[in-house]
């Protein structure tokens, strides 16, 4: 697993659930390389959706603008590395 820290920018999600977002990304990047996004979000969103039900949606990488309707206590945002991560499940309309 890797060493570095993550820093959460924004989220509303409870604690437990954060800690569970970081450790996937953690896991994920292992397992990938940091170039690869596409893999890492698809890991994190797959085991978003396996824990806490279908909807999940995960953006990674460097440099990205978004602006989106989550479901509350399902949003957070959060820098490891070199990335970015954005996960969040998305909001019924």
């Amino acid at each position: 697993m890797l060493e570095g820290k993550a820093y959460v920018k924004d989220t509303d999600m409870v604690l437990k659930m954060q800690v569970h977002a970081m450790d996937s990304a953690s896991q994920a990047l292992d397992l990938y390389d940091v170039v690869d996004c596409t893999s890492i979000a698809a890991y994190i969103k797959k085991e978003f959706d396996k824990v806490y039900g279908g909807g999940w949606q995960c953006v990674v990488g460097s440099n990205f603008s978004s602006f989106f309707t989550h479901s509350k206590g399902s949003f957070i945002y959060f820098s490891l590395e070199t990335l970015n991560f954005l996960i969040f499940k998305g909001a019924p309309y």
